[in-house]
Order: C-alpha cells, then sequence, then structure tokens
C-alpha cells in the first residue's frame, strides 16, 4: 500500500478548517496537526482528534510532515510565512495578489531551492484553475482575447484586506461581473473592455468605536491591487446585520476565451465555477496540490512551483495505469 502523505495546516480560519474538512476525503493522507499563532487550547478545530500546536513547534516537525498547507492570507501574512516554512518543508499556498505574484515566486524559490524544497505558490481557484483555463485558451485560439470575470460572490483576500484597514472592527467584500460585459464576450465580438467595465466591488463594513467613516472608506476605495481600478461601494453596518447577512461564503466565475481558427470560423471556450463555499472549494485545490508536491519532490524537482509547472495526472490519486483507462 503507498505511505499515506503526511499533511500540516498553518493558520486555522476559513481556508484552514476546509483543508481539515478536504483530507478526511482523500484516503491517501493524513492530518498531523494545525499550527497556530494564537494559544493551542483556545483552537477549536472540527474534528477533535485533529492535534494543534504553537507556530513555535514547527521546526520539531520536518522530519514528520511530507507537505505544509499554508493559509494565511496573502497581505501580509504568506509574503513572510512561505519563504520561511520553505526552508523547512515542502508547502502549498494560495497567495492570490496577482500583481506581486513574481516577486513571491522569486522569494519562494529562493528558499525552497537552497533547501531542497518544493514550495507550489499561488494554488486554489483564480490564480490557479483559472490561471491553467486562461493558458489553454490561449494556446488553443492563439487569435483570440481572453476575459475573466469573478463573481458574484465573496472574496476572501478582498474581505482580510478590508478588514486589516484601520478602522475596521469587522467586514466582508462581494465581486459583482457585469452581466452586459459578458454576454459581449460570449457572442465572439472580442468586445474592449475596461476593468471598470466588468466588474464593480460592494463592501460591508463594520467600524471600530470612534473610528472615521470617511478615512475608513477612503482608504478602502484608494487600496492599490485591491480597489483602486474598481468602481467601489462601502456599506457601514452593524454587526448583527453582518452577522445574519453575510455569513455566507459563494463565489465563482467565467474564463472566456474567444478567437477564429479561420476567418469563417468564431470559437469561444468556457470555464466556469459556481461555488456554494469558497473556502471550501479552495481548500480542496490546494490539497490535491499538496499530493502532487509530495510526488514533485519525491522526484527531486525542488524550488518553487505554479499549477502550470504541474501535470494534471499527479494531482490524481488514482495510478497512471488508471487515469489511462478511466479518464483518456
Amino acid at each position: 500500500m503507498t505511505q499515506s502523505i503526511r499533511i500540516g495546516i498553518v493558520g486555522y480560519g476559513n481556508l484552514g478548517r476546509g483543508v481539515e474538512t478536504a483530507i478526511a476525503k482523500n484516503p491517501d493522507m493524513t492530518l498531523i496537526g494545525v499550527f497556530t499563532r494564537r494559544d493551542p487550547d483556545s483552537v477549536e478545530t472540527l474534528s477533535a482528534t485533529t492535534p494543534v500546536y504553537s507556530m513555535s513547534q514547527l521546526s520539531e516537525f520536518q522530519d514528520t510532515i511530507d507537505v505544509m498547507i499554508l493559509c494565511g492570507g496573502s497581505k501580509d501574512d504568506l509574503p513572510q510565512q512561505t519563504p520561511e516554512l520553505a526552508k523547512m518543508f515542502n508547502t502549498v499556498d494560495s497567495f492570490d495578489t496577482h500583481a506581486r505574484i513574481p516577486e513571491f515566486y522569486a522569494a519562494v524559490d529562493a528558499q525552497a531551492s537552497a533547501h531542497q524544497k518544493t514550495a507550489l505558490i499561488s494554488a486554489g481557484w483564480d490564480p490557479g484553475m483559472f490561471s491553467i483555463n486562461r493558458l489553454l485558451g490561449e494556446a488553443l485560439l492563439p487569435d483570440g482575447e481572453t476575459y475573466t470575470f469573478w463573481g458574484k460572490g465573496l472574496s476572501q483576500g478582498h474581505s482580510d484586506a478590508v478588514r486589516r484597514v484601520e478602522g475596521v472592527k469587522a467586514g466582508v467584500q462581494y465581486t459583482i461581473p457585469s452581466p452586459e460585459a459578458i454576454e459581449q464576450v460570449r457572442s465572439g465580438s472580442r468586445p474592449s473592455l475596461t476593468t471598470r467595465q466588468k466588474h464593480t466591488r460592494e463592501c460591508f463594513v463594520v467600524l471600530k468605536e470612534g473610528a472615521s467613516q470617511e478615512q475608513v472608506e477612503q482608504t478602502i476605495k484608494t487600496m492599490p491591487d485591491y480597489f483602486a481600478d474598481y468602481d467601489t461601494t462601502v456599506n457601514f453596518i452593524d454587526e448583527v446585520t453582518l452577522a445574519k447577512e453575510h455569513n455566507a461564503m459563494p463565489h465563482g466565475g467565467f474564463v472566456i476565451r474567444s478567437g477564429n481558427t479561420s476567418d469563417a470560423h468564431t470559437q469561444v471556450i468556457e470555464y466556469s465555477l459556481q461555488l456554494n463555499d469558497n473556502p471550501g472549494f479552495t481548500s480542496s485545490v490546494l490539497v490535491a496540490y499538496a499530493r502532487a508536491v509530495y510526488r514533485l519532490n519525491q522526484q527531486g524537482q525542488y524550488g518553487a512551483k505554479t499549477v502550470f509547472d504541474v501535470a494534471p495526472g499527479l494531482l490524481s490519486p488514482k495510478t497512471p495505469e488508471q487515469l489511462r483507462k478511466e479518464l483518456l
């Protein structure tokens, strides 16, 4: 029997809980434990049998964890954590600040390569599954245009960025695609659309006592990489309303490639996701890529990797023979 892949989780928020659930659905994996900055005794995991450890204990597990799945935020946690932990572990993360991926990759690659570890960055559905479908669309239809739409849904990364704004007690952010823009793209007409024409962003924020509503709104709307390029609405609400009306985490979206294989023939490729639970799906992607990272490291493929570097077969628990027989 194949050895079980031993997994660790760093961070235990929505994503960490999702990873715990996803590992239970993969019989070839074993969860060794959750690592947290909080007091371990204060963390209640979904399974009573899941051990919880302090982040200060990470170095003690270098020989007992095959892949560490990092579940922190992209704004402040992962830029520091992934390069540091890639010295000790094979890692998978969901870093999703698109504009900073090249520099993040370089920082992680330097440490992972030097310590013969394999570090898969920016896994999830975007970046991740959507990235793969953008690549496929461009490769298959070189004469064309690619369009990505997100939502309507609650964005974990953008909501995290909102909550880190000074004066914000709690908050969420929704990304809303333009139906008119989507239909234009599906028609094959290859419209030229600005960032603002494709999406709007809507925030629901609970202020800390004494915080300036105007200052918080301005900080959010002008935040680079997150809100500055979009028409953003900031709504201020109370905690009761937030808990009652904004406790679900739906999301999804579309990647559409419109192109021509000849002057007479327009082709449209579309990949879509409808997610009832955004962190739950992202977690499932992270866990599948943890399997691939384990296999790549066993092959001696060290350094930082992205979803573009991973053959699809490495994600599956099935053997190559099974895949050829059942899915090809």
